[in-house]
């Protein structure tokens, strides 16, 4: 299923695009696509059912905004430096366990939301990537086919990244990952059930229609599966968290002088096969 949330910031409505790409309305069957509904196996299947049968009710999308497909998040975990390619870029070691920094939640915008550049920025960075949502508790794994079980789906994110705040200013990478509306998510949360090899999927972002990382999750250093059972040992997963997986080779921070770092005005698309399309407009804070 592709579960989908409408409407304006903070007032957004439950909702499904269906296998015709008709948006359908899914408030009078659930309040929310949230954690509680994830690890309610009778509500999602009460979702599908009510799909199959053609009685939900059409939305129109005309002008209706689509928020982040997952509300009311706990906690984003994020995995740098996950790529061959990436750390080959960037002169760094891949890393022999994975690399963990936190996003905080009012960090998500809706996919097609603007994007603030912030006040001082001159390093302002773009990265695609996989996210992952969980939908079962994850503790003490023991297997990455454990942590795969524990996932509920799978959508787009878009790290956005300060690097100056991020590496220059001393102290964590969070300076430069937690400025607001730096982690647009979206379109839509694509059940696990529809992707069925996570290690498959190309990424793709574009900045003003040029190419800039061209990926695909192959290449990821430590797999979905692994990674769920990794973070599992250091903190308890629940659902409704979200895991960004880290992201391909072609950020701006990889390329040589001058590097073309996001300023207002700048418009950036990215997509994952089968997980639907992000753009956003950049504006200053």
């Amino acid at each position: 299923m592709k579960l989908l949330r409408v409407g304006t910031a903070g007032a957004e409505r439950p909702a499904l695009l269906d296998t015709d790409g008709t948006l359908r309305d899914l408030s009078d069957l659930v309040p929310d696509i949230d954690g509680a509904l994830l690890a309610d196996d009778a509500a999602l299947d009460r979702i599908r059912a009510a799909a199959r049968s053609g009685e939900l009710p059409v939305l129109d999308g005309t002008g209706l905004r689509i928020g982040p497909p997952v509300g009311r998040i706990g906690k984003i975990v994020c995995i740098g430096l996950n790529y061959h390619d990436h750390a080959r870029e960037t002169g760094a070691e891949p890393p022999s366990e994975p690399v963990l920094f936190l996003k905080a939640p009012d960090t998500v915008v809706g996919p097609d939301d603007t994007v603030l550049v912030p006040r001082g920025s001159r390093k302002t960075d773009w990265e695609v990537e996989l996210a992952v949502v969980i939908g079962r508790t994850a503790r003490y794994l023991e297997s990455a086919e454990e942590g795969l079980a524990c996932v509920a789906g799978y959508a787009v994110a878009h790290d956005v990244s300060e690097r100056e705040f991020q590496i220059e200013r001393g102290g964590t990478w969070d300076k430069g990952k937690n400025c607001e509306t730096f982690n647009p998510l979206g379109p839509w949360l694509v059940t696990a059930d529809e992707v069925p090899d996570p290690q498959a999927l190309g990424l793709k972002l574009w900045v003003n229609g040029e190419l800039k990382q061209d990926g695909t999750t192959a290449d990821q250093i430590f797999p979905v599966g692994e990674v769920v059972r990794y973070l599992s040992r250091f903190m308890t997963l629940h659902p409704g968290d979200v895991v960004n997986t880290g992201t391909p080779a072609g950020v701006a921070m990889g390329h040589p002088e001058p590097k073309p770092y996001l300023r207002a005005g700048d418009v950036v698309e990215l997509e994952i096969d089968g997980l639907g399309r992000q753009r956003q407009e950049l504006k200053d804070a």
